[in-house]
């Protein structure tokens, strides 16, 4: 996360909003708004299992699992105003993927266009066990058309493979793919708060049902006629899928250092 932070300060982004549970606000806090003071403005919002939920609505009893990565947007309502990028925590992303993201707010974004970072598969395998990826399919324009999730994908010789029910098939080595790393307008919040309203009701007894960002994207396309481009990146994306993934991804970061990326330490 701090890399993400420091490769969007340089790319110009004036604000970080972390969205994370409030019983820990207050540990979080202690380790990020000392070394961010000054750098860049900092808000926090909770998700809740309780958040945002439509009116009458109760949480299932039963129920442990967040509501999702979707309703995690939708809990920064308010506090975002101005065009944003979303990511995840826990992934590094790279400098060019920040600065594409940075110039699309700038210039391109609105209420009818957003954008994901498309990644190329190839750099998001691991070499210690099969991976999950959503694959992009884009039209001629290299506009997102849908995510289909794809399991079991790994290398295979020079090939990049994965696995279904009905037998392994070869992707192709360029396949663009989505990290979770997508730019929208504040305008997305209005459509997703009535999505999560309608996806709740409807979910109410599966209680391991998510409400994922694809999902808002897949409205945004078909229902709203919005357009979702795929903005491709060079960057190596970095992630730890397996335990055994920890010493490489450190090892490329010491790289990245060494080769005058990044300072040795960020925030120094």
């Amino acid at each position: 996360m701090d890399y993400s932070i420091y490769d969007a300060i340089r790319a110009g982004f004036g604000k970080v909003v972390f969205i994370i549970r409030k019983d820990f606000a207050d540990d979080f806090k202690a380790v990020f708004e000392p070394k961010l003071k000054g750098k860049i403005k900092t808000e926090y919002v909770y998700q809740e299992m309780t958040s945002y939920l439509p009116d009458g609505f109760t949480v299932p009893a039963d129920r442990t699992k967040p509501w999702g990565t979707g309703h995690a947007v939708l809990c920064a309502v308010g506090t975002i105003k101005e065009p944003f990028a979303v990511i995840n925590a826990d992934d590094f992303y790279g400098k060019d993927a920040f600065a594409k993201a940075a110039s699309f707010m700038n210039n391109e974004c609105n209420e009818k266009t957003y954008c994901i970072i498309g990644y190329e598969l190839a750099k998001t395998l691991s070499e210690y066990g099969t991976v999950s990826r959503g694959v992009c399919e884009v039209d001629k324009n290299n506009n997102l058309v849908s995510i289909r999730e794809r399991t079991k994908i790994y290398r295979e010789g020079d090939k990049i493979v994965y696995e279904e029910t009905d037998g392994k098939h070869e992707a192709p080595i360029n396949s663009s793919v989505s990290m979770n790393f997508w730019c929208f307008a504040p305008s997305v919040f209005a459509e997703t708060e009535k999505l999560f309203h309608s996806f709740v009701k409807e979910n109410s007894s599966n209680l391991k049902s998510e409400f994922f960002i694809p999902l808002i994207a897949e409205d945004f396309m078909h229902e709203q006629q919005g357009i979702i481009k795929v903005i491709p990146t060079s960057a190596q994306w970095f992630g730890v899928t397996y335990k055994e993934d920890a010493p490489g991804v450190q090892a490329s970061i010491d790289k990245l250092v060494a080769a005058g990326e990044y300072p040795s330490s960020l925030w120094g």
